[in-house]
């Protein structure tokens, strides 16, 4: 996934200011979907009201006939999902937080659980750096559906973030674990791997082992290589 790069410049971002944070962010989880040409399908309330057509008089008086209807249908669950992953991608954060919890609150009290949707909001409070919040979404997530490998590849972006390498390595191992072909979690892995050995060279160097500072250039110069791929 393309977001997969943003990860990898975080870890950088880390490693050349000695650890401490920087931005991170995670995956999208699979199943969010694309909004449907809203030319060629209803349109549902998510959408803005269609402009006005034919006849002025004839619209107005139409108007002064009977009370104004909205044709706009009721979203479903699927076409809501699909419009907040829209605006996640988008960067409309915040839009997308007010949405997620608009329909939080209308599902209250029913039987299950949206999953989908606890994901958006992890994701939408974590670009919005609310970051205790989203990891303890991530984490809840985590113990309900261990085997997502996606919650536990963004609480590693995460804990990445607050500088927390060995918890990102443990979140990382899980989500291999859930999946091991999971390509995201696999890249970030390996830029997690790179920092610890970073982190280990520092530490022997500041100790006068000799040899530690050429190979902590070495890890540094990768994890540039990496940001440029």
């Amino acid at each position: 996934m393309t977001i997969n790069r943003l990860f990898r410049n975080t870890l950088l971002v880390l490693a050349l200011a000695a650890l401490p944070g920087g931005a991170a962010l995670g995956q999208a989880m699979g199943g969010g979907g694309s909004m449907p040409d809203n030319g060629n399908a209803a349109l549902t309330k998510l959408d803005p009201p269609p402009p006005e057509g034919g006849w002025k008089a004839l619209a107005n008086l139409l108007e002064a006939l009977k009370p104004g209807v909205d044709t706009r249908l009721d979203p479903t669950p699927s076409q809501i999902t699909s419009h907040i992953e829209r605006q996640l991608n988008n960067g409309q954060n915040q839009e997308a937080l007010d949405l997620i919890e608009k329909r939080l609150a209308e599902i209250q009290g029913q039987r299950g659980t949206d999953v989908q949707l606890m994901f958006q909001h992890a994701r939408a409070l974590a670009a919005l750096g609310r970051t205790d919040e989203a990891i303890a979404i991530y984490t809840d997530m985590t113990t309900s559906f261990p085997e997502l490998p996606e919650p536990w590849n963004n609480l590693a972006a995460l804990y990445a973030k607050q500088g927390d390498l060995d918890q990102a390595h443990e979140a990382l191992q899980m989500a291999l674990r859930a999946n091991p072909d999971y390509l995201a979690a696999r890249a970030n892995m390996g830029d997690i791997q790179l920092m610890m050995a970073l982190r280990n060279y520092r530490d022997a160097a500041d100790q006068g082992v000799p040899g530690m500072q050429g190979k902590a250039r070495e890890i540094e110069n990768l994890l540039k290589e990496s940001q440029q791929r």
